[in-house]
């Protein structure tokens, strides 16, 4: 019988504001608040982080603290790995988003002969690589990293020789490049991105269904395309970034807070859609940042309600 297991990876290293690593302690603490058992129900395991490289001098500025990101990444992918290998469900909480490339890799390692869909509801496309960054920070970079994809078309960073060689570690986690296609990558929610960014999106009409479109054509059309552009793909991951969802609306307790966005009903729908398609491998929930909340810990509260809710279609459609 699958289980659901929950991986638990404090890592806030690929931000560029720290907090997102108490982002997993504020999702239970508000479980603890709703009075719910929810993680006691559930076997975790807690990858190994560090967070203490934050203090360290850095000589990478096109991506920050890389070589530590690498090593969380290769860590959590080696955790998603076994839990499917096991055949159960990785559940995965993290930090920032640079997690997502060790639960991609996780994900293809265990299926290297499968083809992996991506299903991303972000504010940002994550889709820089250390060659075009503005900012430095790996959280805006996990899908390039997943895609193999440096996008030199829009080069405008001369990197180290370091950067280089932890950023071709990163693409090659597990021994396979790519690990997903442009092809089999949906965006949900983007609405905050660079041009080069946009020229990649635009390059390889990577789909992205923003806010309006949803709401305008209807969630039940934009599911049914989603799964349609996904039907070869064998398995789909899921990530889920709490700044899709409308700052205004829920709270600014994430690291980069973007108005305009989903509430957490649409979330919800996006989510259990696709996980009602039998193919979702792996879901993931990042950037929780209680440090940041304006309004007590009301996007960590917003998270828990999620990820209770689709925790129970998971265990519907997977846990036979």
């Amino acid at each position: 019988m699958k289980k659901i297991n929950i991986i638990k990876n404090r890592s806030d290293i690929g931000a560029g504001t720290r907090g997102a690593d108490l982002g997993v302690d504020a999702i239970e603490i508000a479980a603890i608040n709703a009075q719910s058992d929810y993680f006691n129900r559930y076997e975790f395991v807690d990858v190994q982080t560090f967070n203490e490289a934050v203090y360290e001098k850095q000589n990478t500025p096109y991506a920050l603290r890389i070589g530590k990101v690498l090593a969380v990444c290769e860590g959590l992918s080696n955790e998603v790995k076994l839990s499917l290998s096991n055949q159960n469900f990785p559940l995965v909480l993290s930090g920032d988003h640079s997690s997502a490339l060790g639960s991609i890799s996780g994900v293809k390692c265990a299926y290297p002969d499968k083809r992996i869909g991506v299903v991303w509801i972000d504010a940002h496309a994550d889709i820089h690589s250390p060659y075009t960054t503005p900012s430095g920070n790996i959280h805006g970079m996990p899908l390039a990293a997943a895609l193999a994809d440096d996008n030199m078309d829009r080069s405008v960073n001369k990197v180290s020789e370091t950067t280089e060689t932890n950023w071709q570690a990163m693409k090659n986690i597990g021994g396979i490049t790519p690990k997903i296609l442009h092809d089999d990558l949906v965006y949900f929610g983007v609405r905050d991105t660079e041009e080069p960014e946009d020229y990649t999106i635009a390059k390889n009409g990577i789909k992205n269904y923003k806010v309006e479109e949803v709401r305008y054509r209807g969630m039940e059309v934009c599911l049914a395309e989603t799964l349609e552009r996904l039907k070869n793909c064998d398995y789909i991951y899921i990530s889920f970034d709490v700044d899709s969802m409308d700052c205004d609306l829920i709270s600014k307790g994430t690291g980069t807070p973007v108005s305009k966005g989903f509430d957490q009903h649409e979330i919800k729908q996006i989510i259990n859609g696709v996980v009602k398609s039998g193919k979702v491998a792996c879901v993931e929930l990042v950037e929780v940042n209680p440090c940041l909340d304006n309004k007590g810990n009301v996007m960590a509260e917003t998270a828990f309600e999620v990820l209770e809710n689709i925790t129970k279609t998971i265990e519907e459609v997977n846990i036979k």
